[in-house]
């Protein structure tokens, strides 16, 4: 969301055409059948290593923290904490085995057979807010109004919600 709240700040889009076309689930994730347990995987910490992006820097890395510190468990489990850039590379640590779980997207594992998974509840942490704008340089490009309302429309709201996540 930062990214296209700058380019309206700096100029670079057009200022009443920011909007939110899909909100992130984030969903801790095994490739282990038996592991994951929703909350209760948490507060037991049976594990070796966690993966979660960098929180300063990857939108899902700060919902896992924000999710961890409100179950209080956090300080508990930093320790066994493994980071990576973004969730595309938590995904590879715990699809590879390096790491036993992950808080991944759930659009990376809604199609995904096998392991365990809890999608942790949207209370335990901000949205995780999908945006786009209209930059400026296309404001006179019929394509890229289409796109948008294209983006806005029931097709597109589907197609977001088949992938894991929720449509606004």
């Amino acid at each position: 969301r930062s990214t296209p709240k700058k380019l309206v700040a700096e100029g670079h889009a057009a200022s009443n055409s920011l909007f939110t076309y899909a909100i992130g689930k984030i969903v801790l994730f095994s490739k282990d059948a038996g592991l994951v347990k929703g909350e209760q995987t948490l507060r037991e910490g049976k594990f070796n290593k966690l993966a979660l992006a960098n929180p300063a820097t990857a939108p899902y890395g700060a919902a896992a923290v924000e999710a961890m510190k409100k179950l209080g468990v956090y300080d508990t489990i930093a320790p066994k904490i493994v980071q990576g850039s973004n969730i595309s590379q938590i995904f590879q640590f715990v699809d590879t085995g390096n790491a036993e779980l992950g808080f991944v997207a759930l659009s990376q594992v809604a199609e995904k057979a096998g392991g365990s998974r809890w999608i942790v509840p949207a209370n335990l942490h901000a949205p995780i807010r999908q945006d786009a704008v209209l930059l400026k340089t296309g404001a006179s490009n019929e394509a890229a109004h289409a796109f948008i309302a294209f983006l806005k429309g029931a097709e597109a709201k589907a197609i977001v919600e088949k992938f894991g996540y929720v449509a606004e």
